[in-house]
């Protein structure tokens, strides 16, 4: 028997995907995350956007020409948000939503809508079947923000923390080079008021390079980057969550910190760790945003000189807030968009070009065209000629390869 996890969407649901993975192969299947022929297919759904939730409906598709007769289970995001709708296509026997997704081995044989209420305590699932390069370690889950544009916390619930114990525990088994923390809003991290500096600071003694996944302003302090500094080795790339460089947008947008306030933590980083690679999201076309708040938005990210810029047009998710508001002509959205997308592109450039000559730790994961390939630890994707072997070395960045950087290991 064969059981396939196709998972979509965030880092998460490729962890919570990977843990199911491995409850199949204990239960003997051969498993496998490609579409590919199977007798059991879990579609692992998401929501953030209606594109992404789209993609979710068109797997459903996709399984079927694979094996017309297997049995289909959608889970995730956009089964919490819709289940009726998945449970309607042809094929599919059974639908769960974000809430215990290891339940699903136990439901094999039954069928229907088995979408759980929502739990005050943070679902501990089974040690993920992961690579030992970079392992991404889920520590928190659910969110409270209400972001006026963003349907997550709505299908993900409230917020809820890992056990520290739990954490370091995982850690210490999967022994990766590189643990990259995840969470659905990392910040929010707090099991029994150890917040996220004190987790930091109990990873001091683990071994691996320890990186961190998405940020908000609001942890960026002296403790919090102390706790960073003290690790045994730390990862110096923050992506911070910025959404709009206009103080103005980002309270319509109900995000909690002013632009300057941003502005203050990202000097606050770098006057601790002066090369930090810091890296963002921002919406363009909210619908409050005028074009001078577009400009204003467009001027901090340029003045601010982020490493990189992870630029997308405002999309409408029923349910929200920010769906009752009209939504900007598509050309508008579309201008903006390429305007952000050449200032990524210059900036990124410039952060690369800023690095070379300088020695860096590589963390090599994967090889591409006779190229060893990985990342240094501000985020700079590096290129060596070479065989592939999973091992961190010191590398030398030499001149920009595609999108990234050439290096030489440095002997």
């Amino acid at each position: 028997m064969k059981a396939v996890v196709f998972t979509l969407g965030c880092k998460v649901n490729s962890y919570e995907s990977q843990s199911l993975i491995r409850l199949f192969s204990k239960l003997g299947y051969e498993t496998s995350e490609k579409l590919e022929f199977a007798n059991v297919y879990v579609i692992n759904t998401c929501a953030v956007t209606s594109e992404a939730e789209k993609k979710s409906r068109q797997a459903i598709a996709r399984v079927k020409s694979k094996n017309p007769n297997a049995k289909i289970i959608v889970t995730g995001c956009a089964s919490q948000k819709n289940p009726t709708s998945f449970l309607e296509k042809d094929g599919v026997t059974l639908v769960t939503g974000t809430q215990y997704k290891q339940k699903i081995i136990e439901l094999l044989n039954e069928s229907g809508n088995k979408v759980f209420d929502f739990e005050p305590c943070y679902e501990d699932m089974e040690v993920p079947l992961t690579c030992k390069v970079r392992s991404f370690i889920k520590v928190q889950d659910g969110c409270n923000n209400f972001c006026s544009y963003c349907i997550i916390p709505y299908l993900r619930g409230r917020s809820r923390s890992r056990s520290i114990e739990s954490i370091l525990c995982e850690i210490d088994t999967v022994k990766p080079l590189e643990a990259v923390l995840t969470a659905i809003n990392l910040s929010a991290y707090n099991f029994e008021n150890n917040r996220l500096s004190n987790l930091i600071s109990a990873l001091s003694s683990v071994k691996s390079r320890i990186r961190l996944g998405s940020l908000e302003e609001n942890v960026i302090n002296a403790d919090f980057l102390s706790a960073c500094k003290n690790l045994y080795d730390f990862a110096p790339h923050f992506h911070l969550s910025l959404q709009s460089g206009s103080t103005k947008t980002l309270k319509s947008m109900n995000r909690k910190y002013t632009a300057e306030e941003f502005e203050k933590g990202i000097n606050l980083i770098r006057s601790v760790f002066p090369n930090a690679g810091i890296t963002t999201d921002i919406i363009v076309g909210y619908p409050t945003e005028t074009e001078e708040d577009f400009n204003t938005s467009y001027e901090f990210a340029k003045r601010v000189k982020f490493s990189d810029i992870h630029a997308f047009p405002f999309s409408m998710r029923e349910g929200t807030n920010a769906y009752k508001l009209k939504d900007l002509p598509d050309s508008v959205k579309k201008e903006r968009l390429n305007k952000m997308l050449d200032l990524k592109q210059n900036l990124k450039s410039e952060f690369i070009n800023n690095n070379l000559g300088l020695e860096h730790q590589v963390i090599f994961e994967e090889e591409y065209k006779g190229y060893m390939t990985g990342y240094t630890g501000n985020y700079i994707k590096t290129y060596v000629k070479g065989s592939f072997e999973p091992k961190k070395l010191n590398v030398i960045l030499k001149e920009p390869y595609l999108d990234g950087a050439l290096g030489i290991i440095k002997e």
